[in-house]
C-alpha cells in the first residue's frame, strides 16, 4: 500500500499497537487520603493533590514550592473539573483535573513538563518481613500497593508473574547486584522498557529499601523507607519520577522549531508516531514513499528520547548531496548557470 494511501485512511489515532512505552492513564486524577472530616479537612486534601500533580507532571519536588505557583494553590479549582470521594479507609478526596488548563497554567510558572508517554517499567520487588521472603507477582495481594504508588507518581509499572522460575533468578543477592543481565533475561517476556528492582526489608516497625533501574546502558539507585510496605513503595516511586523525568521533561523557552525525518513506515507505525509526537505539535511536511518528514517544536534531545522509548533508531546526519555537472557548453554559446549544490537535510532522522 503506497503511503498516501496509508495516511488517507481515516481513524488513525484509533488504532491499537504494540508499544513499549505507555500513555499512563489517568494522569490528571488525583487520590489523597483526608485528614480528618469536614469541609477543612477536604480543602487540605485538595491542595495536597495539587502537589501530587504537580510533581506527577514535572518530577521536580521543588516545582511545587515555586513562587509562579502561589495564585494557582491558593485557588485550585480554576483547573479542576471536579472533586469526588471515596469511603475508604482511609476517606479520600479524588480530584480531576482539567488537562489542558493544567498543563497552561504550569507552563506560564515556567514549570518544565513531562508528558503522559513514559517508560514502562518492570518491577522486580523483593520483601523480606518477619513473615519470611517473597517475590511480588502480579495478581497478588501484595502488589497493590505497588500499583497504588506507581498510579501515584505516575508511572507505568508492571509486575512479573512471579513464578518459580522468576523466583529462583530474583532472588536477595541479584536484586541488589549491579549486573541486571539475568534480570533482563528473564523480563524479555514482558517486554517493558526500564527494569527496576527493589529490595524491602522490614526492620523496627519499619520498611527500608534499596533499589536500582535501568533504562537502556544507564544506571539509577538509591534509598528510601516508610512506616509500612505502601509507604516505602510511594517512597520509591517518587524516587525514580525524579530521576527520569529530567530525561523527557520540555521546558518553556528551551524549544525550536526543527525538521523530523523517520524512514520504514506503514499504517501501525504511522498511528504509533502520530501519538509520540503530540506533544511537539507535529506537521507532516513531505512524504516520499515510506519516510515522512515533519515540523515539530521542541528540544532535541527530549524528542530523541521520546522516539528513542518508541524502539526508532537515529540515523547518522545526510551527506552533502553532490552536485549535477554542468555540460560544457558547445561552441559560440554561453555558459548554462551554475545550479546552486542540493542542501542536506539538516534535521533529526530516524528509521523503526
Amino acid at each position: 500500500m503506497r503511503l498516501f494511501n496509508i495516511l488517507a485512511v481515516g481513524g488513525l489515532a484509533l488504532i491499537s499497537v504494540a508499544a513499549q512505552a505507555e500513555n499512563v492513564a489517568g494522569l490528571y486524577q488525583v487520590r489523597e487520603p483526608m485528614a480528618g472530616q469536614g469541609a477543612e479537612a477536604r480543602t487540605a486534601a485538595t491542595a495536597k493533590a495539587l502537589d501530587t500533580l504537580v510533581l506527577r507532571l514535572t518530577g521536580d519536588p521543588k516545582a511545587v514550592q515555586s513562587p509562579a505557583l502561589a495564585e494557582l494553590r491558593k485557588d485550585p479549582q480554576q483547573i479542576i473539573n471536579q472533586v469526588g470521594s471515596e469511603a475508604g479507609p482511609p476517606e479520600s478526596v479524588v480530584v480531576e483535573f482539567d488537562p489542558g488548563s493544567t498543563e497552561r497554567a504550569l507552563r506560564k510558572a515556567g514549570l518544565a513538563l513531562w508528558g503522559s508517554n513514559r517508560p514502562s517499567i518492570l518491577g522486580w520487588w523483593l520483601n523480606d518481613s518477619t513473615e519470611g521472603s517473597s517475590l511480588v507477582g502480579d495478581g497478588q495481594a501484595s502488589a497493590q500497593p505497588l500499583r497504588r504508588a506507581a498510579q501515584h507518581r505516575g508511572l507505568p509499572l508492571r509486575l512479573p508473574l512471579a513464578d518459580l522460575q522468576e523466583q529462583l533468578v530474583a532472588n536477595a543477592k541479584q536484586i541488589e547486584a549491579s549486573d541486571p543481565a539475568p534480570l533482563r533475561e528473564a523480563a524479555e517476556r514482558y517486554g517493558a522498557d526500564a527494569l527496576l528492582a527493589v529490595h524491602a526489608q522490614e526492620a523496627d516497625g519499619k520498611w527500608q529499601g534499596k533499589w536500582q533501574l535501568w533504562l537502556g546502558d544507564q544506571r539509577e539507585q538509591g534509598t528510601a523507607e516508610g512506616g509500612d510496605s505502601a509507604a516505602l513503595a510511594d517512597a520509591v516511586m517518587l524516587a525514580v519520577s525524579s530521576r527520569l523525568a529530567p530525561r523527557y521533561v520540555t521546558r518553556p523557552g528551551a524549544s525550536s522549531q526543527m525538521q523530523v525525518q523517520v524512514q520504514g513506515m506503514n499504517l501501525q507505525r504511522y498511528a504509533e508516531l502520530a501519538r509520540v509526537l503530540e506533544p511537539y505539535g507535529p506537521r507532516l511536511q513531505m512524504a516520499e514513499g515510506t519516510t515522512l518528514t515533519y515540523g515539530v517544536t521542541g528540544n532535541r534531545e527530549q524528542l530523541r528520547a521520546q522516539l528513542g522509548l518508541a524502539k526508532l533508531q537515529e540515523l547518522p546526519a545526510e551527506q552533502v548531496p553532490v552536485a549535477p555537472a554542468t555540460p560544457a557548453p558547445a561552441a559560440g554559446e554561453q555558459p548554462a548557470p551554475a545550479q546552486p549544490a542540493p542542501k542536506p537535510f539538516d534535521g533529526l532522522r530516524f528509521r523503526w
